[in-house]
């Protein structure tokens, strides 16, 4: 009987043989079973316990047991004590060459067992494991993040995996942060923004403003750094990003299925406002890299004016774009956007930076026919462009729902006065209103004819008016009847209504219950007009000038009388407020009001200058005429009869 030790090692390395000839995976497989063979084929000093290796424990047991088969034989014939070697009439072979005979044996079953675990786990279900920390890691983190987003906890030092940033933009007094779709944002507080200095060292500065959409990009204002320096966040793993001038840019872009155009929106090109420019001299890029010439599609410039480019979209790419359009993503696999930009031809040929992705216009809406045409969702819309007007917004949508309007496109020009809370209270059924992000400096004829296009499908009829702004029916007539009219007439593409500027009327402080109710004194003459347009009937180039586009040819616009309708402009508030147009003007080819150019305009207040101080008669002031017209409509229309309270 083989002493216990040896046992026991025997046992040891038949439990590697048993787990080897299981089907778990090959490669664990072929680790264990090059251990169990250099448990077996070891030298000397083995674990044997006494000088000898597992090789000799087995080789010994077996000669114990052929010896005792051996000693059986012989004795049945007389012999006595014969061995193995004694019953085939040969010497034993030495022991070196028993084992090395044992090992490749051994060796030779362990590959077969390799083998036939491979074939096993073949015919086997797959249940892929995770077995590297990364994507656990990632897990972690967008664990952590959905518990920052909605518990609202600091978000410092945590690095959120959907936070990516796509493009950044220095603009002339901070840098715009613009990440990919689905990034989801803690509070400003809770993050910093990181500009990449020399000398590997970072500067940390707090965000001014962060503007998120649910179906469209976050946007991040941070401080203006340094010239050139890269920019990131303190929460992404992005590597930081040089931010592209803001004015030499192709800004955004919007494909037209009508004709497989695509409108192009850019800075730099310094075409003359209100004036078609040479399309010739210009072509479109598509690509993914623009600056690699090699691997651009290019097509024809259709038409130029102002910063609005229209261009052939070109059959690879509309291709490319329905293929994508399922995933509604037109990224290539490693992320990266396609891009299209503006080419100068000729000499010293040169493409602007781009930063636009084109996005599909909404497709024609098949609405109910009538006997001449098809009829819209919408016979009347409003299209804005404002910024910090949050407290004027409700008056100004109330009102204008309840005289006929049933839908808003709001453009938000960095706004950073709770504009999104406010929105938040407009019931929707009851309000139709569209927030658009829309950072671009000196570009309000760029918005509004990018709005014009998003209405074209579902609005009849578009106003461009600002938030001071409201349209006003002195007569009998009201704003359905107007536009009854002018639609039986389909030649008419525009309808122009002049604009009474009213004063502060007296006023120290903002109107408790509105500006329609508040301010009661105006000029005696109106300023300029304002326009209401049927989208189908704008020129292609899409030329306007704030207050009037241009239309299709054979297409022409209607004065509609002051008796009618008309525009009652509070363009001349308390100062509280009119000072804030000092902070800048969005129109791009209007001077600011602090700028030493076109001092004696009629876009700026006449005798003010340039500088935001106040006039001590500033409450006085343009006030020629007292209107209460339209404040005794409002009274009537929206006052409680119980509480004599307005509804906003």
């Amino acid at each position: 009987m083989a002493p216990p030790d040896r046992v026991a090692h025997l046992a040891s390395a038949t439990d590697v043989w048993g787990q080897c000839s299981a089907p778990p995976a090959r490669e664990w497989c072929g680790l264990r079973c090059s251990r169990g063979s250099e448990l077996l084929l070891g030298g000397g000093g083995g674990e044997g316990g006494d000088g000898r290796t597992v090789p000799d424990m087995a080789m010994s047991a077996k000669e114990r047991k052929l010896s005792r088969l051996g000693s059986g034989k012989g004795a049945a014939n007389g012999g006595g004590g014969g061995s193995f070697g004694a019953r085939g009439g040969h010497r034993p072979p030495p022991a070196g060459t028993r084992r090395r005979l044992f090992a490749a044996f051994f060796a030779f079953l362990c590959a077969g067992a390799v083998v036939f675990g491979g074939v096993h786990a073949i015919g086997a279900s797959f249940r892929p494991v995770l077995m590297t920390p990364w994507p656990s890691a990632t897990l972690n983190a967008l664990s952590s993040e959905r518990r920052v987003q909605q518990a609202g906890g600091d978000g410092a030092g945590t690095v959120l995996p959907s936070v990516q940033i796509r493009h950044a933009v220095a603009l002339p007094d901070h840098v715009l942060l613009i990440l990919r779709d689905g990034s989801l944002l803690p509070a400003s507080g809770q993050f910093e923004c990181l500009y990449s200095v020399a000398n590997s060292t970072q500067l940390h500065r707090p965000p001014l403003l962060v503007a998120a959409m649910p179906d469209g990009p976050s946007l991040v204002h941070c401080p203006a750094g340094p010239s050139g320096v890269a920019v990131s966040l303190s929460l992404t793993q992005s590597p930081p990003v040089t931010p592209l001038r803001w004015d030499q840019l192709v800004y955004t872009a919007l494909l037209d299925s009508r004709d497989n155009s695509t409108i192009l929106f850019a800075k730099g090109m310094n075409l003359r406002p209100g004036r078609l420019g040479v399309p010739s001299r210009y072509e479109c890029v598509f690509g993914w890299d623009l600056s690699k010439p090699k691997f651009v599609v290019t097509s024809p410039v259709i038409s130029a004016a102002q910063e609005t480019f229209r261009c052939v979209t070109p059959l690879r790419v509309r291709r490319y774009l329905r293929m994508t359009a399922d995933g509604s993503s037109n990224r290539k696999s490693d992320g990266k956007p396609m891009l299209v930009s503006i080419r100068t031809k000729g000499r010293g040929s040169s493409t602007l930076p781009s930063i636009a992705e084109p996005e599909p216009l909404p497709r024609p809406n098949r609405h109910r026919r009538t006997r001449h045409r098809q009829q819209k969702a919408h016979s009347m819309c409003v299209c804005t462009m404002l910024r910090n007007q949050a407290r004027f917004l409700r008056e100004w949508i109330i009102y204008h729902s309840h005289i006929g309007v049933q839908r808003w496109f709001i453009y938000d020009n960095n706004s950073d006065d709770d504009i999104e809370q406010v929105l938040s209270t407009m019931d929707p059924s009851a309000y139709n209103v569209t927030r658009h992000l829309w950072p671009w400096m000196k570009s309000q004829e760029a918005g509004f004819a990018h709005c014009a296009l998003r209405a074209r499908e579902s609005c009849e009829w578009v106003g461009f008016i600002d938030i001071d702004e409201f349209l006003h029916f002195p007569g009998n007539q009201t704003l359905q009847d107007v536009l009854q009219n002018y639609s039986s007439k389909p030649r008419i593409g525009e309808l122009r209504t002049a604009c009474h500027s009213f004063g502060p009327s007296g006023r120290t402080k903002i109107p408790k219950k509105g500006v329609t109710t508040g301010y009661t004194c105006r000029l005696a003459a109106p300023e300029r007009h304002k326009s209401i347009v049927r989208p189908d009937a704008l020129n292609p180039s899409l030329i306007n000038v704030v207050h009037h586009f241009h239309l299709k040819e054979g297409m022409k616009y209607a004065n509609v009388g002051q008796g009618v309708m008309l525009i009652n402009h509070y363009k001349y508030q308390v100062w509280e407020v009119f000072k804030d147009k000092f902070s800048g003007r969005v129109a791009t080819y209007v001077a600011d009001w602090q700028d030493e150019e076109n001092v004696g305009s009629r876009d700026r207040a006449p005798g003010l200058g340039t500088k935001p101080v106040e006039p001590e008669d500033w409450p006085s002031r343009f006030c020629e005429v007292y209107d209460t017209s339209l404040k005794d409509f409002v009274h009537k229309e929206f006052t409680d009869p119980q509480t004599g309270n307005l509804p906003w």
